[in-house]
C-alpha cells in the first residue's frame, strides 16, 4: 500500500500547490543529507530515508496527473498499481513529459545554504552548531552577578590539517567526477520522460576533493573534539531559566564558516526565606498575637543587610508590608524591585494553667474590642 503523501509532507488533502511546495521546502531543508554531515551513521541513514520519502511525496503531489491518480486510487500508478492512469498515455503524440524544471525548485530550496545562488554544497561555508550548557547559581549570585568558569566540549577544526582532513592540509586533489562542486546532475528516463536531479557526488561524498593522505591526528575527519574553559561575567539580576549567548564559542563552522554560539541556561537555587517574582522579593514574617494587637518594631533580613519595619497596631493575619528598593536589580537598568513582607500571626500552643487563667481574665476586656471581620460575618448570617 502506498504511503499517504499528504501525511509525509504534513499537509491537508485540500492543500494548494503553493502550500505543498512550501511544506516540501521546509522538510527538505530539515532532512537534507548535508545537514547531517557530522552526524552518526544511523542518523545519516535515517535522514537520507526521510529525505527520499519527502522528495517522492512532492514528486507525486506537485504533478496534477499523479496527484489525481493518487487521490482516486491511493497510488500514483492508477488503479492497476503500475498499469498507467486509466488508459492515459503520457507519451501520446510523441511528446514525453520532461521534469527538468524539478532541478530549478531543488536549487531554489537550498539556495539559502549557498549564500544566495545554486544548490547547497558541502563545499560551501556553513556556521557551526550552537552548544547549550546548564549553569547552577546560588540565589545571591543571581541577584548580584558573578564571574564563573565554564568547562565544556566542542568540535574544532583540526589544527594539524586546518580542517581539510588531509595530511598537512595539502594531501588532496580535486574530485574528477564533480569538478570540485560536490554535487552531480543525474538524468533518469522514466515512463513520464527524463527525470533530472542533483545529488551529492558519490566519489567525494560531497566534499569536492579526494584526500590522498589522511591527517593522522583527526583520521581524515578534519574535526576534533576538545575541552574548553572560558570565564563568563554573569550580570546582576539574572533569573532562573534565562539564557546568555556567548558569540562564536560553539562548534566550529564548516569550510571556513563561523563558529556557532554557546548558550548558557541558568538554574538558580531557591532561597530559604525569599521567593522571587520578577525583580520583587516576597517573604513571610511570623509575629505573635500580642505584636499583632499592640504593634511592634521588627528587624528583618534583606539581600543587603537588616532593616527595621513597623508592625502597626491591630495588624491582621496576611497583611502585606512593602519595603521599597530592597528587591533584585533590574537586569537592563540601574533600578531595583521591592520587598513584600507578608505577616502571619502565630497563635501559641500548649499554654500552661497560669497562662490560660490570665488570658481568661483578659477575655472580657478583649471581647469589648472592635472586630471588623466578625461583625461582617454576623451581618451576613442575618441575611440568610
Amino acid at each position: 500500500m502506498a504511503q499517504d503523501y499528504y501525511k509525509v509532507l504534513g499537509v491537508e488533502k485540500t492543500a494548494s500547490a503553493d502550500e505543498i511546495k512550501s511544506a516540501y521546502r521546509r522538510l527538505a531543508k530539515k532532512y537534507h543529507p548535508d545537514v547531517y554531515a557530522t552526524a552518526s551513521a544511523e542518523e545519516k541513514a535515517n535522514a537520507e530515508t526521510k529525505f527520499k520519502e519527502i522528495q517522492h511525496a512532492y514528486d507525486v503531489l506537485s504533478d496534477p496527473q499523479k496527484r489525481a491518480a493518487f487521490d482516486q486510487f491511493g497510488s500514483e500508478d492508477g488503479p492497476t498499481g503500475g498499469g498507467g492512469f486509466g488508459g492515459f498515455n503520457p507519451f501520446q503524440g510523441g511528446q514525453g513529459f520532461n521534469t527538468q524544471g524539478f532541478g530549478d525548485i531543488f536549487g531554489d530550496i537550498f539556495s539559502a545554504f549557498a549564500g544566495g545562488g545554486g544548490a547547497r554544497s558541502r563545499t560551501s561555508a556553513r556556521q557551526g552548531d550552537d552548544i547549550e550548557v546548564g549553569l547552577q547559581l546560588d540565589f545571591k549570585e543571581a541577584c548580584f552577578g558573578v564571574e564563573k568558569e565554564i568547562t565544556y566540549t566542542r568540535v574544532e577544526n583540526c589544527p594539524s590539517c586546518k580542517g581539510t582532513g588531509a595530511k598537512n592540509g595539502t594531501a588532496f586533489k580535486v574530485c574528477t567526477k564533480c569538478g570540485g562542486k560536490g554535487r552531480v546532475v543525474v538524468q533518469q528516463r522514466t515512463m513520464l520522460g527524463v527525470m533530472q536531479t542533483e545529488r551529492v557526488c558519490d566519489m567525494c561524498g560531497g566534499s569536492g576533493k579526494i584526500i590522498t593522505d589522511a591527517c593522522p591526528d583527526c583520521k581524515g575527519k578534519g574535526r576534533v573534539r576538545k575541552q574548553r574553559t572560558i570565564k563568563v561575567k554573569i550580570p546582576a539580576g539574572i533569573d532562573n531559566n534565562q539564557m546568555l549567548t556567548m558569540q562564536n564559542e560553539g562548534n566550529a563552522g564548516v569550510n571556513g564558516g563561523p563558529n556557532g554560539n554557546l548558550v548558557i541556561i541558568f538554574k538558580v537555587k531557591p532561597h530559604p526565606l525569599f521567593v522571587r517574582q520578577g525583580n520583587d522579593l516576597n517573604m513571610e514574617l511570623p509575629i505573635s498575637v500580642t505584636q499583632a494587637i499592640l504593634g511592634d518594631t521588627v528587624e528583618i533580613p534583606t539581600l543587603t543587610g537588616s532593616v527595621k519595619i513597623e508592625i502597626p497596631e491591630g495588624t491582621q493575619d496576611g497583611a502585606v508590608i512593602r519595603v521599597k528598593n530592597r528587591g533584585v536589580k533590574n537586569l537592563r537598568r540601574d533600578s531595583y524591585g521591592d520587598l513584600y513582607v507578608r505577616v502571619t500571626i502565630d497563635v501559641p500552643k500548649n499554654l500552661g494553667s497560669r497562662q490560660r487563667k490570665q488570658l481568661e481574665e483578659l477575655k472580657e476586656i478583649l471581647d469589648k474590642g472592635r472586630y471588623d471581620k466578625i461583625e461582617k460575618y454576623r451581618k451576613k448570617l442575618k441575611e440568610l
